[in-house]
């Protein structure tokens, strides 16, 4: 997490290019590598983007200003954007995503390393010549 994403304006205007600062947490727990970002008041099927691509799980939001009848407001509106660099067994071919009361939530299963690594046994056959593909 950079030092500038705990910063309220006028400070953040040091990073004027930065989308605003989403508030996550992460953890791993039960083979699962999990991640939760707080975005209320966004519409999941139309403002919230979870990519994943080489090891790399992005999450962007977009939160529009309703400006009517407002005289003052403290929310953040605009673009929010995060990137996470994946454990080691991510399974990038089943990750969940679920939005409720305001809280995104990233699952993504850990394939068991001590499986993978470990020897496994090829049969060898008697008298079967195997053609190369």
């Amino acid at each position: 997490m950079d030092v500038f994403d705990w910063l309220e304006p006028p400070w953040t205007m040091l990073r004027p290019n930065a989308s605003h600062p989403m508030r996550v947490e992460d953890y791993a727990k039960d083979g699962t590598y999990v991640v939760r970002a707080q975005l209320p008041g966004v519409d999941p099927e139309k403002d919230i983007e979870v990519t994943v691509s080489k090891g790399v799980l992005a999450i962007s939001a977009h939160r529009q200003e309703e400006t009517e009848g407002k005289h003052g407001s403290e929310f953040r509106y605009g673009a929010f954007a995060r990137s996470f660099t994946l454990p080691e067994g991510a399974d990038e071919d089943h990750i969940q995503a679920s939005y409720d009361m305001g809280i995104l939530e990233v699952v993504v299963p850990l394939k068991d390393q001590e499986a993978e690594g470990a020897h496994k046994r090829v049969p060898v056959r008697l008298n079967k010549h195997i053609k190369p593909t």
